[in-house]
Parts: C-alpha cells; sequence; structure tokens
C-alpha cells in the first residue's frame, strides 16, 4: 500500500533514490577535505552577523583543501527580494571571500537555489512515503487551532504527534478519496522517536549534547509542493555531500528532528557545529547584533568609512578562534589563511561585538601595508566616496605615495589612521590645493607670540634650511637655531634649569611643524619639510 500511496501523491516523479546517488556522486576530495555551505535567505545586504557566520565555513573549506558552496534557501517567498541573490554574491565578492559553487557559477551538484531543487525534494519525498515514513495529513488551519488550544488547555506540549496526529493512520482509501474531492494536503514524516527517551548528540563546538528523541510528525512538503527548510537542507547537504554544517545554535532544538529525517532517508548525517552569533550589550542586556538596531551591523558602515577587508577578516578570526591573536601577534607577515582553525577552540558562550577592536585591528593592519597598496586601495576607495581626492592625489601620485611612506619602513610604523576615509583628514594639509583653500587654524602650543614665531621661522628658513640635509645634519642645525634664539637643545639641561631659557628644542620644532601644517601633531616633521621643499615651505611661513 505504501508504494501506492506514493505513486498517488507524487504521480509524476518516476525517479527514484538512486538515480538521485548517482547523480550527485561522492566527491572526488582528498582526504580531511570538508565540504561546507553557507545558505543564507535572499532578503537583502549581508550584514557582520552573517557575514561572520559565512567566514566560518569558508574558512574551514579553504584550509581542508575542500568546498565552500553558496546555497540559496528561498523557499519563504514573503521574506526575499529582487536582486537577492546577486546582493548576496557582490558582499562575498567584496570581502573575497572563495566561493567554488553558487547560483551563477554553477557546478555538478546543483542547481544551487532551492526553488529549483524541487524535483530532488518530491523524489525523496516519494521514496519516504514508499517506505511508510511520510504520510499525507489534510488538517485544515482550523483543526491545527483547535488541536494547540486543547494541548494549551491541558499543558500537554504542542505539536502533531501521538493521538493529535488524526491523519497519520488514513487508510489507501481514505487518501484517495480526499485527493479526488480536491483536498488540499502536507506531507508529514511519521515519526518513530519517543521524546521520553535521550539520546546524546556530538557538536563540533559545544561537544556531547543530552537531548529528547523526535516525536514530532513535522511538515517535509507543503501543500504548494516546497519544503520547509529542514527537510530541504537534508536533501540539499546530502546530495551536495557536505561533510560539515555550521548554523546558529538556535537549532539544537532541532537536532532530534533533524537527524530523524537523515535517518529515516536512509543518509549519513554530517558533522554540525552549532555557532553563538555575535552578540552586543546594551546596557545589562547581551543581544544577537541586529541591522535594524545598530548601523555598525551592516556592510555599508565599513565599506563607506573604508575599512578594508582584510581587517574585518583578521577580527573574525580573532572571534573565531581564541588562539589566533596571539598567533597573529607572532607571524604578522602572515595571512590569516596560514593559521589553522579549529571548531574545539570556538566560544560556547558567545562573542560580543568589538567595534573598537575592529578598529584597532585595522589601524595596525594598515600600519604593515606598503605605501604603494595604500595609495591602490585609497585610490580605490576615492573613487567612489570622494572623488576630488581622488583626482588629487592621482594628480600627485608619486608625491601622495611618498607622503603615505613617512615612518612607514620602519620597526614600529605609525597608525595615524584606521580607515581610508581618515586619510585625508590625516595628510591634507600636504597638497596646496587643499591648504591654501581651507580656513586655517594654527595650533600654536608654548610659543604664541607672533614676533616671536616669525622671528624663529624667518632665521630658520633663511639660515638653517637645505633641503640635501641628512636627517642628523638637519637635526643639528635644529639646535643651532635654539641655541641662537635662545632656546636650549638639550633636553636634559633643560629639565635641569627650564628657568635659563625661553624654552627647547620641541619648543622650536613644533613652531615649524605648526607653522607648515596647522598641527600639533604629525608625522616626521624632517619627511615633511623635504616632501614640500624650500620654496613651500616659505610660502607657508609667509602667511604667519
Amino acid at each position: 500500500m505504501n508504494k501506492e500511496l506514493a505513486d498517488l501523491l507524487y504521480p509524476d516523479v518516476q525517479y527514484d533514490i538512486d538515480y538521485l546517488e548517482k547523480k550527485y556522486p561522492e566527491r572526488n576530495l582528498p582526504d580531511g577535505a570538508e565540504v561546507c555551505r553557507f545558505a543564507p535567505s535572499p532578503t537583502g545586504r549581508m550584514h557582520m552577523g552573517n557575514l561572520f557566520a559565512s567566514f566560518i565555513p569558508e574558512v574551514m573549506a579553504k584550509q581542508s583543501n575542500g568546498v565552500f558552496i553558496l546555497r540559496v534557501e528561498d523557499t519563504d517567498a514573503k521574506r526575499a527580494i529582487e536582486n537577492g541573490v546577486e546582493l548576496i554574491l557582490e558582499d562575498l565578492e567584496h570581502y573575497n571571500y572563495v566561493v567554488d559553487e553558487h547560483p551563477n557559477k554553477g557546478g555538478e551538484y546543483g542547481p544551487y537555489i532551492q526553488t529549483e531543487r524541487a524535483f530532488i525534494y518530491h523524489i525523496v519525498a516519494k521514496y519516504l512515503v514508499s517506505i511508510g515514513r511520510a504520510y499525507p495529513c489534510f488538517c485544515t488551519e482550523e483543526d491545527l487551532t483547535e488541536m494547540r488550544n486543547i494541548q494549551e488547555a491541558t499543558k500537554d506540549r504542542i505539536g502533531y504527534y501521538g493521538h493529535y496526529a488524526k491523519c497519520r493512520n488514513l487508510s489507501y482509501d481514505e487518501v484517495k478519496k480526499r485527493i479526488d474531492n480536491g483536498d488540499k494536503w502536507v506531507l508529514r514524516l511519521k515519526s518513530m522517536g519517543d521524546f521520553n527517551k535521550k539520546f546524546v548528540f556530538k557538536d563540533l563546538v559545544k561537544g556531547n549534547i543530552e537531548l529528547p528523541e523526535n516525536d514530532i510528525d513535522q511538515v517535509l512538503v507543503k501543500s504548494d509542493g516546497i519544503p520547509p527548510y529542514a527537510f530541504a537542507h537534508v536533501c540539499d547537504d546530502h546530495f551536495m555531500r557536505v561533510t560539515t554544517v555550521t548554523r546558529d545554535d538556535s537549532y539544537i532544538s532541532s537536532v532530534p528532528y533533524h537527524l530523524e529525517l537523515w535517518d529515516a532517508c536512509g543518509f549519513k548525517a554530517p558533522k554540525f557545529a552549532h555557532l553563538l552569533p555575535l552578540n552586543k550589550k546594551e546596557g545589562e542586556v547581551i543581544r544577537k547584533i541586529s541591522k535594524r538596531k545598530d548601523p555598525e551591523a551592516a556592510v555599508s558602515f565599513y565599506h563607506e568609512r573604508g575599512i578594508p577587508v582584510e581587517a574585518i577578516k583578521l577580527y573574525f578570526a580573532t572571534v573565531m578562534n581564541s588562539n589566533f591573536e596571539m598567533w597573529y601577534l607572532q607571524n604578522q607577515d602572515k595571512s590569516f589563511r596560514d593559521f589553522e582553525f579549529t571548531f574545539n577552540k570556538m566560544s560556547t558562550s558567545g562573542a560580543l561585538f568589538d567595534l573598537e577592536k575592529l578598529i584597532n585591528i585595522s589601524k595596525n593592519y594598515l600600519s604593515r601595508l606598503k605605501a604603494t597598496e595604500v595609495f591602490e586601495n585609497l585610490d580605490i576607495w576615492t573613487k567612489e566616496f570622494d572623488l576630488e581626492f581622488n583626482n588629487l592625489i592621482n594628480k600627485y601620485k608619486d608625491y601622495t605615495i611618498n607622503i603615505l611612506n613617512i615612518e612607514r619602513e620602519q620597526a614600529k610604523p605609525r597608525k595615524d589612521f584606521s580607515c581610508y576615509s581618515e586619510i585625508k583628514n590625516s595628510i591634507w594639509y600636504m597638497y596646496d590645493e587643499l591648504f591654501n583653500n581651507a580656513e586655517l587654524n594654527y595650533e600654536w602650543q608654548k610659543i604664541t607670540d607672533k614676533e616671536e614665531i616669525r622671528t624663529i621661522l624667518n632665521d630658520y628658513i633663511d639660515n638653517y634650511y637645505d633641503i640635501n640635509d641628512d636627517k642628523d645634519t638637519w637635526f643639528n642645525k635644529m639646535k643651532e637655531l635654539c641655541d641662537k634664539n635662545g632656546y636650549c637643545s638639550n633636553m636634559k639641561e633643560y629639565k635641569e634649569n627650564p628657568d635659563k631659557y625661553k624654552g627647547n628644542i620641541a619648543d622650536i620644532s613644533n613652531v615649524i611643524r605648526v607653522a607648515v601644517t596647522t598641527k600639533s601633531m604629525t608625522p616626521d616633521l624632517y619627511e615633511i619639510l623635504k616632501l614640500l621643499g624650500k620654496d613651500k615651505i616659505k610660502e607657508r611661513f609667509n602667511r604667519i
């Protein structure tokens, strides 16, 4: 009767499970290679939460010489948006995720959009009916509401199980009669579980977890022929030959049902890693980071500021494995891909999203790039967000690279900016086009008397500055300038007898620094003066 029922429910399905097993065979991969997937819904731009969620399977697949798949779960049509798939792919590409198989690229295990995989679900559904593990249910919404009301009144568990499963034992004739009558039906799993029994499930992150068996006859296929997440993901993961499933830990409560599904289909279940989401502390409350509530959750937040993609991925790496940060401090010449990530080093209590830490990582990352690399990335960012500055840096390309190289090629490079949007504000004074048109606010420090300032500046430009001086010669001339004008060139001596002098060499240097940049804090003054040249220095001195 089960085979007859299967033919009645799915008369157009001509293929069987063996056909699918041959169509989607085991992958020919090296030992230990992981096949992982990221399976979002096409609901819009990525946010930091799902960007992090996709980082983990991508890393695990790539480090094992495996395969990383993008599978789009679009069975919930109400949430899907136009171009949703393209937006996801754009974001993954922007963050340099290596996606081996996806909807636009294709692959031997596709299609990679769930609504295009209905033929697979129907083949498996028909198989489950044919072996007595699935049946049609004709209960209406009113029937199900009445059932829930009774369960709530009697304080019974909510769900379609046991004596509540009214359609579980319908005869073939009853089913045929209702189908002939045009009654709508859904397909349900015929559960063999006992809720009072427990089993131990091994999670890659959380270890062994004890859970009750499933006894709910969940819906496998809806009346429109499309399956909910659970049944679809079991079919997809099996026939895409996924070896490790990474997903939100909210799915742990569904593990008993999902494992029963794998078993009912005769499939070997993959390994599971249930991940805690990125959280945010709001007062005393810790909650999941939200793209609706938190501006910093949107990837556009980082794109618009020009925070490097690699810096964000480095931050993800520190969140993913607790021992990555120490390793990276000792291996800063290496990529995060040189580190061996493991699930057992992931947090079991959840990670707080730390924007300040991400910014600090970005600052360190940018400081270690070559000036040419910074220029190339700045060029890309300004083309989109500051075309005027883009024209300026390209007009003076070599000059700009030299500016960006100040105090860069040394053991402890400067860390003046954490993102590309901050660079203009850090170096604007090096360009006459910006300096001459700005409302200048000079940050004079100890020496504020304009006559004294002009005396120092005129003496320096007329008698001491020579663009050909090396740094030691330049500094010795600065000392001479100090001594000549009543300032102390020796800091130790100044600290011992401060009243003997007008000030010290730092005060003299600051006058020159502020005169040419307006800032009291800048990179190396010698390098700035060398790049500006005598004519520009003199011109700026004359503005005081």
